[in-house]
């Protein structure tokens, strides 16, 4: 195997930003700034997910963010900052250094992820509160 993922993500956090809970706290109601949840949809079911994010899988980050993809998101076209968030940071932290490389300025992601964000008691809903993708 020419690079394992510890060795991609080491590579991304060093090119990208990372927020804590406390920092993504602070920015939570700022309207120029979108929280993005990439988890697969059975962990949001299970878990639950942060309140005013909005859920992008994983697998289509790419697809969504491209204007000329069929599959792109308004949202993604926005002058916003895009906090990407996981389970743990890992998949954020990939996500992160990919949308920053398609050319969205204003990218980071929050450092341990969703399990940080519950460990440290913030607010968490049951499902989204805004639909996926929103514009």
């Amino acid at each position: 195997m020419a690079k394992r993922y510890r060795e991609m993500v080491a590579e991304a956090e060093l090119e990208i930003e990372t927020i804590d809970v406390t920092g993504l706290l602070a920015l939570q109601a700022d309207p120029t700034v979108q929280i993005v949840d990439i988890r697969d949809p059975r962990e949001l079911e299970r878990d639950g997910m942060i309140d005013g994010a909005d859920h992008c899988p994983r697998g289509m980050l790419e697809f969504w963010i491209d204007p000329e993809s069929p599959y792109h998101k308004p949202m993604f076209a926005q002058d916003r900052k895009f906090v990407f968030y996981c389970a743990t940071g890992l998949r954020s932290a990939l996500a992160a250094k990919l949308a920053q490389d398609m050319g969205l300025p204003n990218v980071a992601h929050l450092g341990g992820g969703f399990a940080a964000w519950r460990d440290q008691g913030a607010a968490i809903v049951s499902k989204p509160s805004r639909k996926e993708g929103r514009a």
